[in-house]
């Protein structure tokens, strides 16, 4: 499914009276498309994912979507860096969660989620619990919940800011890989440049806060993608045209005079 932001905005109420985190954001996400956000900390990439799912209201616009969504299949599913798994589960329970909350008969969950599993090479792990894993494969577990659970739209925050630069690496290969298989809509938050010319059809760059977009950006490379194509000399020359337009505040954020 594909969705438009029209003329987001949104102000936070605080006891020094109103914050403005968002500013008349538009644009566009096409079916399948595969999105990243970047911008400055604190310029509200993670309050635009949360309006989008329907956690956080406008204080002006709407997210206006393309399609009727009357069936069973829920709009948004997120994944955030600390996975947020349930440490009393096993992997099996946690990655059949979304579809046990849908009512899908346990025996039917079951089974698509230990073939989920086992096409990520965690088979040996159904029985295991959170604690028992890695970093890296407690994160992939996160994202097989939320694409099994068949979302419209999968909206990502920082999943791999956490995780090591090999495991990093692996990760987002394997998130390519199920993306690829399940054609998703990805809205996919980082702060890593590298990242999003990795993995995006587009980067949205925003501004700081109160965010707008200052950006639009179409990756010029096509899929499949490998790290060497970050050498490519029209990559590079994107990843410093991103940095410019956000260098300054990025540096006025950690308090280096600009």
């Amino acid at each position: 499914m594909g969705f438009h932001c029209d003329h987001i905005s949104k102000k936070f109420l605080t006891q020094h009276g109103d914050v403005a985190a968002l500013d008349n954001i538009e644009f566009s996400i096409r079916k399948q498309e595969f999105v990243c956000i970047v911008g400055p900390s604190g310029c509200g990439k993670t309050t635009l994912l949360k309006i989008i799912a329907g956690l956080l209201k406008t204080t002006t616009g709407q997210i206006v979507l393309d399609e009727n969504t009357n069936d069973d299949h829920p709009l948004c599913a997120m994944v955030f860096q600390d996975q947020g798994l349930f440490p009393w589960m096993t992997v099996l329970d946690n990655v059949a969660y979304g579809l046990e909350m849908r009512g899908i008969k346990k025996s039917v969950r079951t089974a698509q989620a230990k073939d989920f599993i086992s096409r990520v090479g965690l088979g040996s792990f159904v029985h295991s619990y959170p604690h028992e894993l890695s970093g890296g494969m407690r994160q992939r577990v996160a994202i097989l919940r939320a694409f099994l659970n068949n979302p419209m739209i999968l909206l990502m925050d920082e999943p791999f800011g956490g995780l090591d630069s090999q495991t990093r690496l692996v990760m987002q290969e394997e998130l390519l890989r199920i993306w690829k298989d399940h054609s998703k809509t990805v809205v996919y938050v980082t702060h890593d440049i590298e990242e999003a010319i990795l993995l995006g059809d587009r980067i949205l760059v925003l501004s700081g806060r109160p965010g707008s977009l200052r950006a639009d950006i179409p990756i010029p490379i096509p899929r499949p993608r490998q790290l060497t194509d970050l050498n490519r000399p029209e990559v590079v020359e994107l990843y410093w045209h991103i940095w410019k337009m956000i260098e300054a505040e990025v540096k006025k954020e950690l308090g280096i005079q600009v």
